[in-house]
């Protein structure tokens, strides 16, 4: 009908914007015609979803989701934003870290170790330690690292390459790869004869100047060359003359040897031929220099196929071992140092946010610590926190930790429950009547959403007064001296 006839809940961020709200609200009012919308926050629907009978209408909520965490205080059943903290690290963050120290650890799967990947090893095989430092002695043991390790299998083929070749196809194979190796030793002879050629025009142009008599520019040739006598560069010019005509030998005699093998019908090379056996020895030396570059064969003689066995296991090859990176990417929420951030962590910054009220809030906050948001989920973070504030609080005072039901969903859970039991009420809705009269940015407050603080513009001084006043300053510098006192 292109328009939306029924009422809507939307969640915001904690201290959101007034231009993000009413850029929102202008939407939903102008394009789509909706009667009434609330604004709340996701992690205190949560925390309105998970209250009990003898829970505490206060409470400190630390929620964590996939770019941030918030540490946001509630007294009396409303969101203290004066003293709310964010730290920038989530989810994310800790799936990035995963993937980078993964990839350093084989970098032979770079691109198998994808982001996706990363957070599934989050979620299925991550933990908090309640200890880190205790932690991380105890996978130095090899008997704790065997049984504690996880291994996670990536895909790959265990197709063998070459497998389904006929003896006929594998020995042209074979010549193909000897050709390519003949063609690149040649390429290499090419080039190391320009340039000990260039080298040697370089000395013969030298010696030249010293026949010529030239002596000023031959001894400054000598000492761009590091050399210290004619002897020394005549010594020289024997050994490049040497190497020249050598290479040029072996030029000639490659092209003898790809003559003669494109006339013999037969595949193998021959060995009787006298010129071509100091080649094929450097044929043999470049195959296994370039041995990598031609994996699927093999250059020995040819075997039967049943005899090809693997040597090593590709299942094995293909498998990423989880040790200590199971505690160390979840951990930098609360050592935000590991990855290079400079912020505080979790416990500190919940220590910072307590300090700032009296002791008998204090008391009060701690007795309802509430955990939510996804990435709230990792076991050992309950406990973590726990420990956290057994360190922070004074002695044998009391505290609780508690856990959302689902960390993931409750706030959808919370934002249902509100909507249903506020749908007749006025409390928490803005109506298209308060959108046209106070702005799009306009909140209306309840148990769940943000703290209102309306713009402020600064009022200006008239312009009126601004005007007489040095009229007023002429008027009497100009006047009688006694009246101007």
């Amino acid at each position: 009908q292109g328009c939306v006839d029924h009422p809507v809940v939307l969640t915001e961020a904690v201290c959101n914007p007034l231009y993000s709200r009413q850029m929102m609200s202008e939407l939903l009012f102008e394009c789509y015609q909706v009667p009434k919308v609330s604004y709340g926050v996701d992690s205190l629907y949560s925390f309105y979803h998970n209250r009990r009978q003898n829970w505490p209408c206060s409470g400190l909520v630390i929620s964590s989701g996939y770019q941030c965490t918030h540490i946001l205080p509630v007294l009396e059943g409303r969101l203290d934003a004066k003293n709310c903290k964010r730290i920038n690290l989530g989810g994310c963050q800790a799936a990035v870290y995963l993937q980078r120290l993964l990839q350093l650890k084989y970098p032979g799967h770079f691109a198998a170790i994808t982001l996706s990947r990363m957070e599934e090893i989050l979620h299925e095989h991550s933990y908090i330690a309640e200890d880190y430092i205790e932690e991380l002695q105890k996978w130095r043991s090899p008997e704790y690292y065997e049984n504690n390790m996880h291994k996670m299998q990536l895909p790959f083929s265990n197709k063998l390459l070459g497998s389904t070749l006929t003896s006929e196809e594998k020995q042209e194979r074979r010549q193909q790869q000897l050709r390519r190796l003949q063609e690149l030793n040649a390429r290499r002879r090419e080039e190391k004869l320009q340039l000990d050629q260039e080298r040697l025009d370089r000395l013969l142009y030298v010696q030249e100047l010293l026949e010529d008599g030239q002596m000023d520019q031959f001894h400054k040739a000598l000492v761009e060359l590091n050399m210290d006598s004619a002897e020394e560069l005549q010594s020289y010019i024997n050994k490049l003359s040497l190497s020249v005509e050598q290479t040029k030998q072996k030029i000639l005699q490659a092209e003898v040897n790809i003559e003669v093998d494109v006339v013999d019908s037969k595949p193998e090379t021959p060995d009787l031929d006298p010129l071509g056996s100091e080649q094929s020895l450097e044929d043999v030396e470049s195959i296994n220099e370039f041995e990598p570059l031609f994996a699927e064969e093999q250059p020995e003689v040819e075997k039967p196929v049943a005899a090809v066995q693997p040597v090593f296991n590709l299942a094995e090859y293909h498998q990423l071992f989880l040790g200590t990176e199971r505690i160390r990417a979840p951990e930098i929420v609360f050592q935000p140092s590991l990855i290079g951030e400079d912020q505080a962590g979790i416990a500190e910054t919940m220590q910072y946010v307590l300090e700032r009220y009296p002791k008998e809030q204090q008391a009060i906050l701690v007795q309802n610590v509430f955990l939510t948001g996804g990435n709230t989920m990792y076991p050992g973070l309950k406990a973590r926190v726990q420990k956290e504030l057994l360190e922070m609080r004074p002695f044998q005072s009391s505290f609780q930790v508690h856990l959302a039901s689902s960390p993931v969903l409750d706030a959808w859970y919370g934002a249902r429950d509100w909507a249903v039991e506020y749908m007749t009420r006025e409390e928490g809705w803005i109506t298209r009547k308060d959108y046209e009269e106070k702005g799009g940015e306009y909140l209306k407050e309840h148990c769940a959403s943000n703290v209102y603080v309306p713009i402020r513009l600064p009022k200006q001084a008239p312009r009126t007064t601004e005007a007489l006043a040095p009229s007023r300053v002429l008027t009497s510098s100009t006047g009688n001296p006694c009246e101007q006192a």
